[in-house]
């Protein structure tokens, strides 16, 4: 059976410049096209089921590109409706997706991970959760070689385009929600991620309004971890008037602090997970439509693919209080 290797060695070319040719790149030489062309007809070769079906596509292979939190499942809601959206909207736009978490990748080097996407068809990625750390990743947004859409990270170039809420002012309004209240003066804020783009935008939301409020604000790194959160908010909640959380999954566990230790102070977290629900206590929340933000990345990668130029979506957020009730009609 002919191979795409065999393929390539009897064209004189890379691997990838059979799989552009066969997948219809526009970045290859007529030349070369027609001397791929002329060795595939000549070898017979018969393209894999993954070429095969894209044929049949309108605009090719994509890749959602998912960072999975080992240490708590809590989180996975957020990645399955991440990927419940892409899908649905995927399959509307007759884009092929398949699934790619970034442990499969974490040692490869821009080169690699660049032959690793291109050896699967793949055109266009969307990559979700990107952190300041991701230097591989960044490599790969400045190449240019993909068509990409990064969940809420600030990178925008002819290529590139950003998806997301605008974390600065949901972060802002749900504070001032909480604040103003219940009258508060003192914020302990716990913040996410260290090195997370999502971490400093929320910071600076808060930042701004206690500048504005002229309010004393306390913030500690809580790493985006319940347990963290609990453990902080039973180091320094006794000296603050509220805590405001930059996840539900850390408001819940200051929350749960608080009730522990049998003292009163108002919560908000952001996201808006369904865990909100079950907590017993109706906090304040940030909360972004998962599916809505995917199937937008969808629409977004599609019109890159289609020679558009890279741009800044921003989506919208609400403010609620998630009751037990809403969740589960």
């Amino acid at each position: 059976m002919v191979s795409i290797k065999d393929v390539a060695r009897e064209a004189g070319v890379a691997i990838s410049t059979v799989s552009k040719v066969l997948n219809n790149y526009p970045n290859v030489s007529e030349t070369t096209r027609q001397k791929v062309n002329e060795v595939v007809e000549r070898l017979g070769f018969v393209p894999n089921t993954v070429a095969a079906s894209l044929s049949s596509k309108k605009t090719g292979r994509v890749a959602l590109l998912l960072k999975l939190n080992l240490d708590t499942s809590a989180s996975d809601e957020i990645n399955m409706q991440y990927i419940s959206g892409a899908i649905h909207k995927a399959k509307e736009l007759q884009m092929d997706v398949i699934t790619v978490f970034t442990s499969m990748i974490e040692d490869m080097n821009v080169d690699e991970v660049t032959n690793y996407f291109e050896s699967q068809g793949i055109r266009g990625i969307i990559i979700y959760g990107l952190t300041t750390r991701d230097k591989v990743l960044h490599k790969l947004i400045d190449s240019g070689r993909f068509k990409i859409v990064v969940i809420d990270a600030p990178m925008v170039n002819e290529s590139t385009s950003c998806v997301g809420v605008d974390h600065v002012k949901a972060q802002y309004d749900i504070a001032k929600k909480t604040i103003t209240e219940n009258k508060c003066k003192k914020i302990l804020y716990i913040s996410g991620e260290e090195n997370g783009y999502v971490t400093a935008q929320r910071l600076e939301g808060i930042k701004k309004l206690c500048e504005e409020k002229k309010l004393k604000l306390t913030v500690r790194n809580g790493g985006f971890s319940e347990l963290r959160a609990r453990e902080l908010t039973m180091r320094f909640s006794k000296n603050n008037d509220c805590v405001v959380c930059a996840s539900d999954l850390m408001a819940i566990g200051a929350m749960k602090a608080l009730i522990d230790m049998d003292i009163f102070r108002p919560v908000c977290g952001f996201d808006g997970i369904i865990l909100m629900g079950y907590v017993g206590k109706q906090m304040n929340t940030v909360k972004q439509d998962f599916v809505q933000i995917s199937e937008t990345a969808i629409e977004e990668l599609n019109r890159l693919l289609s020679g558009e130029t890279g741009r800044n979506v921003v989506m919208p957020h609400t403010l609620v209080r998630m009751k037990y009730e809403d969740i589960i009609r």
